[in-house]
This record gives structure tokens, sequence and C-alpha cells, in this order.
């Protein structure tokens, strides 16, 4: 009596091990993936390109035979130039201010709708509305509706508890803006929250509750360290995009009074078409995408830290 030969059982633990890939195989995957390589490539790397070669260089538009190779001269004028270290300190006060802001009344509208009360939907609409208005329509209506100090609403508002009327704009430039600003972002911040909020195990907060901890002791023990990693989420991809404010600075202060409300994105602008200092202004454009280029890697470790599975 014969056996049949049977193969042998791989041991238990232990994957049969995949060919690797050709270099063939593998281009024809990322294949598909080259003409959006290259177009990321021709709209990013070739203008931040340019921009570094016009750094090197003394350039001013009204003077085309000046133009020269300067080194590293742009920088250290730049650096050095009181106008810029103003549109800096500028540049922090707008953002750290707005971020605060709008964070704490992120939190605030997001709590409110995880809850469950009639009209959820309209009030959601709502709250999510002003993020949907382009930048430089919400500066206008800011500009003419609500700070106008003739007919503007926030005027109205003020005038029920007796005070008169305030020419925001240019008594308080910094804080009109700020106000914008919370006005706009706030959506954005409550709904990254409100994503955190509603991945919340429900399981954690019942078993909260039947321990007999109160609401405020389930929010600041339980749900504020789930929602970490989301708000530090929500600050640090707001701070990107709050820099480059440019649409409400341009529209409502124009940079003033002086130089008060003078942002980066907003110096750059007034250095290049004011001044028409074409290297400085690619310089100072240069110092500000490093910034940013910083402030997005840690931005980007916050989001890969989302993926990653709690031990």
């Amino acid at each position: 009596m014969t056996t049949s030969t049977l193969p042998a059982a791989a041991p238990r633990g232990r994957r049969e091990a995949r060919p690797k890939p050709t270099a063939r195989e593998r281009w024809r995957l990322r294949g598909p993936l080259l003409p959006a390589l290259v177009l990321t490539i021709l709209l990013t790397q070739v203008p931040l390109l340019g921009t570094v070669f016009y750094s090197l260089r003394s350039r001013n538009l009204l003077r085309p035979e000046s133009d020269e190779f300067a080194g590293l001269a742009n920088y250290g004028t730049v650096l050095g130039d009181e106008y810029f270290r103003n549109a800096v300190v500028n540049t922090l006060i707008l953002t750290a201010s707005t971020v605060v802001l709008s964070m704490a009344l992120g939190i605030a509208f997001a709590v409110l709708l995880d809850k469950k009360f009639l009209g959820r939907g309209v009030v959601r609409t709502l709250l999510i509305t002003p993020f949907l208005v382009m930048p430089a329509a919400a500066a206008l209506l800011w500009k003419h509706a609500m700070f106008n100090p003739l007919f503007g609403m926030l005027n109205w508002a003020l005038s029920v508890v007796g005070i008169g009327k305030v020419d925001w704009v240019s008594t308080f430039p910094m804080p009109s803006l700020v106000l914008m600003l919370v006005w706009q972002w706030t959506p954005f911040m409550m709904l990254i929250v409100l994503a955190g909020l509603q991945s919340q195990s429900t399981e954690i907060l019942e078993a909260a509750k039947v321990d007999g901890a109160g609401p405020w002791d389930t929010f600041r023990r339980i749900t504020l360290p789930h929602l970490r990693r989301f708000i530090e989420l929500a600050i640090l991809l707001g701070s990107i995009f709050i820099v480059q404010t440019f649409d409400p600075i341009f529209l409502i202060t124009q940079g003033g009074p002086g130089q008060a409300t003078t942002n980066l994105p907003f110096a750059i602008y007034q250095t290049t078409f004011r001044a028409f200092e074409v290297g400085e202004a690619a310089a100072a454009g240069v110092i500000v995408v490093i910034g940013t280029i910083v402030i997005a890697t840690f931005a980007l470790r916050v989001i890969s830290s989302l993926f990653q599975e709690e031990t």
C-alpha cells in the first residue's frame, strides 16, 4: 500500500515570502501617478526655484538695468528691516489670537452640536456657513455691514447698552481683524473637534456616568484627553492657513493705520508692487516658505499620529 505524497504544510505563524516586484512592475503601478507628480512639480517646485533665483539678485522693476547677482544680501536686508520685523510680530499676534479664540469657541460649539436637541441640523448649518463664505466677500461684508461707524451692525448692537459710535477699523484695527477671522475660522475648528467627539467611545462615557462622574469631570478627565490630538491638528492646520491671511488686510485696513496690521503676506505684496523690489520680496517669500515648512512638518506629524494605534 502506497501513500500519496502531500506537500509539507507550512509552519504555523510563518507566511510564504512573496516575490519582489520587478522594476517594470513597479513602474506599471506608479505610472498612473506620474501625471499628478509632474503637475505638482510644475506648480510648486518650479515657481519656488524661480523665487530662490530672484532672491539672489538685486532687481528693481523701475530700474531694469540694475539686475545683478547679489548673493545673500537681500536676505540680510530683509532680516534687518524694521518693516519686515514688525510684519513678523503682527503675523504672530494675528495668528495666535485668532487660533486661540476660534479654538475655544470651536470646542464650545462642537460640544453643543454633539448633544441631541430639536433643530440641531439647522444650527449646524448656520455655524458652518461662515467658513463657506469667500474671504474677499467676508472682508467686504465685515467692512461695510459690521465695522462701518455710521450704519454698522456692531455699533447698532452696542448702542443698546449706551456705547457711542466707534470707528472700529481706525481705532481698533488689529482686534477688528481678529474678530472677523475668528468668525471665519471657528467653524473649521469646530468641525475637527466635532469629529473627535463623535469618535469617542460611548461605553467609557456610560461607565463614567455609572461611577458618579459629573459632566465637568467627565469632560476634563475623559473627553479632553481624547480630543488632544484633534485639537493639536486643528491648531496646527489653522495656523498654517491663517498665516497666509491677505484678503481682509488688503480690503479692510490696507495694513494700517501705520503698520498696525501689516503681516508677512501683505508686506511681501507691498515690497513687490509698491517698492518694486523683486529681489527683497523674493527673499522675504523664501523666508516665509521655510517658516511654513517648519510648521507643516509638525502638522504632518500630528496627522500621522492620528492613524497610529495606541498601545
